[in-house]
């Protein structure tokens, strides 16, 4: 209220003989300066929401240091490790956007990242954490995605969660919410568990979606062993409706920092061994298909339903321009 204090005009205050009158005449200055200080106020892209506590799942496995566990994808003049190499920076410019593949494949894992996103004008620019199979399988691939998409004039960043399996795009089951913070000031844990049982995503440990494998989604459930991806790029056709606020390179660099990886699971052997898989670590007492894993606890439950009920603006399953018949799984997930 600060604000609203600040800029009201000192009649109101000057005149008591005449306060009521004041006050109606003021009303709709009074309505308006609501609504200016609390557009001020979301401007700053602060805290918004208080999120509920968690089990902090991410405690349950080991960093991989980035030049142990990745390899350069794209774009090689703007990738610079940092920290010893367990840390990266990926830069988009004019020339070219970056990235990074993990060395393994895996068949199902829990995968997570700390990410600082660019901060200052960065409509159409993209930053991705996901799994897909596309090099091996580039007509019917699967594909587990979060992806975070820069601001449009000044809006906050958006997180658009994705999944298709046996497929393309064009069967993608996006969702995408608002963060509860700002992702540019400081790092922030976005992570994956993708098992036999359902995929779900977390961000800060705290559940944003979950995907259940049920007969309903068999046939678009990821089920072939993916490489993870960490991607920086120029999204300007697709991520703002058609180029309509294209990358503006005039404050370029965009620089998106990477940290604090982990990715366990079952790494997929290719050499004919008895076994497809083998462990990273044993860093957790309970393979990611284990009972552990296998549904979210009623914490996560909790605060899946306040991510949900507070952030998610669109999910796939309310698009009706989109699916004139609502996608079968999506019963699942109400």
């Amino acid at each position: 209220m600060n604000c609203i204090k600040t800029m009201l005009t000192p009649s109101s205050v000057l005149h008591p003989l005449n306060k009521n009158m004041a006050f109606v005449q003021q009303k709709p200055l009074l309505f308006s300066l609501i609504i200016f200080c609390f557009i001020a106020a979301a401007s700053s892209r602060g805290p918004i929401y208080a999120p509920p506590n968690v089990p902090r799942l991410t405690d349950s496995f080991g960093h991989v240091p980035i030049d142990q566990g990745y390899s350069e994808f794209f774009g090689h003049p703007n990738i610079q490790l940092t920290n010893n190499g367990s840390n990266a920076n990926l830069t988009l410019d004019k020339v070219s956007g970056s990235g990074l593949a993990s060395r393994s494949k895996y068949k199902y894992g829990f995968f997570s990242a700390a990410i600082k996103l660019p901060s200052g004008l960065t409509s159409g620019v993209v930053v991705a954490f996901y799994l897909s199979n596309a090099d091996v399988f580039p007509h019917n691939h699967d594909e587990i995605d979060v992806e975070l998409l820069g601001h449009e004039k000044g809006r906050d960043w958006v997180l658009q969660t994705n999944i298709y399996g046996n497929g393309s795009v064009h069967t993608g089951r996006e969702e995408k919410l608002y963060l509860w913070f700002d992702p540019t000031q400081q790092f922030h844990l976005y992570s994956i568990l993708w098992n036999n049982h359902h995929i779900a995503f977390f961000v800060d440990n705290v559940p944003v979606r979950e995907f259940i494998h049920s007969n309903a989604s068999s046939s678009i459930y990821p089920s072939k062993p993916m490489s993870a991806y960490a991607t920086i790029w120029d999204a300007s056709e697709w991520a703002t409706h058609g180029g309509k606020y294209p990358v503006n390179y005039k404050y370029a660099p965009f620089v998106a920092s990477f940290g604090e990886m982990e990715m366990e699971g079952c790494i997929w052997n290719t050499t004919g061994s008895a076994s497809p898989c083998s462990r990273r670590s044993l860093s957790s007492s309970d393979p990611v298909d284990g009972e552990t894993f296998a549904k979210l606890s009623q914490e996560q439950i909790n605060g899946l339903q306040w991510s949900r009920r507070k952030l998610m603006f669109y999910s796939y399953c309310k698009d009706t321009a989109r699916y004139k018949v609502i996608p079968p799984e999506c019963k699942d997930s109400s």
